[in-house]
């Protein structure tokens, strides 16, 4: 039985990985589980400089989900590789760096310093990021823009581009079509919806940026829809996300054509998410006697 992919090239031992920050880099979950089960370890997003994120309150419970606005809080580039990638690289998994940006000089930063890193497998590309140079429209809600940024990156990257698309758009396919005509070479998608929510005893919002990032159970059928929509519209490997709290979560995104899964938000409620996802996804494979998940891709 056959539970390993390729995704562009890069082999991992099963479908399985984390959704960008809500793993950090894997040091605190390694203390439940060795992060050396996972196909890879996708890590938290990794600026040019250290960020300190949103003012807080900056997380909100939802019915079904969660919001937040943490704001991409992260310790910069040279904390990153000193730290965190010498850790991943003791672990037997695949290493997918999520890079974050304000502007094409700081991606590009980001990626010219990991080119040589041996430890990293994959690029993951944060498109949702504000652009300081377009008054802060996010670079993956416009397709030229899109287009431009992934162009730019691959020009530098050493490793395969992952471009992470964002779900606040009017027509998903548009944003996949862009992002490989600019040279993308798998896409991962989707990131959070754009939510809000009110404290009524205190009358004020819940989060102090006002709006958060809605993840969770409750976009599970947005980001599956928006999976088969890309999957069936582009010819690139595709990790889908959204919503993926059990082996039968991630099964359906398999099915609508995903090549990889990425758990988010279930890490916070379980830290053995993942593992279970894992064994439920071999189980299931067993009992229907399935022998490699090429059988069941894309099979709607």
């Amino acid at each position: 039985m056959n539970m390993s992919v390729d995704i562009c090239g890069v082999h991992l031992k099963n479908p399985v990985t984390v959704a960008s920050g809500t793993f950090g880099s894997g040091m605190e979950y390694d203390e439940f589980f060795d992060i050396s089960k996972l196909g890879a370890v996708t890590t938290k997003g990794v600026a040019n400089v250290p960020w300190p994120g949103n003012p807080t309150p900056r997380i909100a419970e939802t019915a079904g989900g969660m919001m937040n606005a943490i704001g991409l809080q992260n310790p910069g580039i040279d904390t990153f590789i000193e730290r965190d990638l010498v850790f991943l690289e003791k672990k037997d998994t695949k290493v997918i760096v999520n890079v974050c940006g304000h502007s094409e000089a700081e991606y590009i930063e980001v990626v010219e310093r990991l080119a040589d890193e041996t430890g990293v497998d994959l690029l993951e590309i944060n498109v949702s990021c504000p652009n300081v140079k377009e008054g802060g429209i996010a670079f993956g809600v416009d397709p030229s823009a899109l287009f431009h940024i992934t162009s730019e990156i691959k020009k530098k990257a050493k490793q395969p581009v992952i471009m992470k698309l964002s779900p606040n758009v009017t027509d998903i396919t548009e944003m996949a079509r862009a992002a490989v005509s600019g040279g993308a070479d798998a896409l991962s998608l989707i990131n959070t919806l754009t939510g809000m929510k009110i404290d009524i005893n205190r009358r004020c919002f819940a989060i102090k940026n006002t709006t958060g990032g809605l993840s969770g159970p409750a976009v599970k059928p947005v980001a599956l829809r928006m999976v088969y929509q890309v999957c069936h519209a582009v010819d690139v490997p595709v990790i889908g996300m959204g919503g993926i709290a059990s082996a039968e979560d991630a099964l359906e995104f398999i099915m609508a054509g995903a090549t990889c899964v990425a758990v988010g938000t279930a890490n916070f409620h379980d830290p053995y998410t993942t593992v279970k996802v894992i064994d439920g996804i071999e189980d299931f494979m067993k009992k229907n006697n399935i022998s490699d998940l090429s059988e069941i891709r894309k099979c709607l």
